[in-house]
């Protein structure tokens, strides 16, 4: 799309082959679920360019920031550094019109092609104040476009009810639940289009809460792995952006175990907030389901139950 090529058509399915990132191949050679999303993230974007809608060129031409605000993924095979993930995406059967909801499936190659991921993307259009100068929206674009991101999460949200102006607000934010929370500063580098954090921001942060979690429960991933050579594995995550944040803002972010599952996996919830004019504003919310497996070899791991002390950890009754 152009200046003075305004189609946007979006309907026709697209295919990308695409590898994982290196950086994403933290155990052995096995990809996280973090960059699992990365991959398909970028098949949203080819396809969105292959519809006619270039996220840069829509941005400098129209001041529209191309955003993904929910994304809902699940794993059913591993990828491996060196794979190529074959990527299907086409628009989501369940999708209104001035709504861009597609449907993303990633395919492997084993001894078959497999149907290795599936996941349901919605992305907004966020008209941006900066930089001026902007031309006139075409019509093709104007059903998509937002002066807010907000997406309408499939779970009731419901917000503590805390003070916004505590002391320890943290404290506040997990009182009585089976939680773990910090506050962070969010830095440019977790933002994009100058100044709202973006998903990709929220994928690390549902990472590292997983990882603080544990820690602080005695059962570190680095523990896991020296002492029983486990390591986590993700088979599905959803975040849904419910508002903005900024550069800069504090950003509380909470983890709740919400249930354990059979002794297999168990799932969390993630909600993120930042205090603005005296108030707790809910940013996001996701959920991510973990389980254990032990490695086996350089190439193969298997998923084992929870012991005694994952349980007790879990469950919050560890020291």
């Amino acid at each position: 799309m152009t200046a003075n090529s305004t189609a946007f058509t979006h309907r026709e399915p697209s295919s990308l082959e695409i590898r994982p990132r290196y950086e994403g191949s933290n155990i052995c050679t096995w990809i996280g679920f973090k960059h699992v999303n990365y991959l398909v993230e970028e098949a949203v974007l080819n396809h969105l360019r292959q519809s006619g809608l270039l996220p840069g060129t829509v941005y400098e031409t129209y001041g529209l920031c191309t955003d993904i605000v929910d994304i809902d993924t699940r794993i059913l095979h591993a990828f491996h550094i060196d794979d190529v993930a074959h990527a299907e995406v086409k628009p989501h059967r369940k999708a209104k019109d001035g709504e861009l909801l597609l449907s993303v499936v990633l395919h492997v190659q084993r001894e078959t092609l497999l149907k290795a991921v599936t996941s349901t993307v919605r992305v907004q259009l966020r008209l941006d104040p900066r930089g001026g100068g902007n031309e006139p929206l075409p019509a093709s674009l104007a059903p998509y476009a937002v002066e807010q991101l907000a997406a309408v999460p499939a779970w009731d949200v419901v917000a503590p009810e805390v003070n916004p102006d505590s002391a320890d607000l943290v404290k506040e934010l997990t009182a009585g639940t089976n939680s773990f929370a910090w506050k962070f500063r969010i830095p440019y580098w977790y933002c994009h289009f100058t100044e709202r954090i973006q998903m990709s921001g929220y994928l690390r942060l549902m990472e590292e809460a997983k990882d603080q979690l544990v820690a602080d429960r005695g059962v570190s991933i680095k523990t896991l792995l020296d002492e029983q050579n486990w390591i986590p594995v993700v088979p599905h995550s959803r975040i849904t952006v419910l508002d903005e944040a900024r550069m800069e803002e504090d950003l509380y972010v909470v983890l709740t175990v919400e249930e354990i599952f059979k002794g297999f996996t168990y799932t969390s919830r993630m909600d993120t907030y930042v205090v603005r004019d005296g108030a707790l504003v809910h940013t996001a919310t996701g959920r991510i389901t973990h389980g254990y497996a032990v490695i086996e070899n350089r190439r193969d791991w298997s998923l084992v139950s929870f012991d005694d002390r994952m349980n007790a950890a879990l469950e919050g009754k560890a020291a």
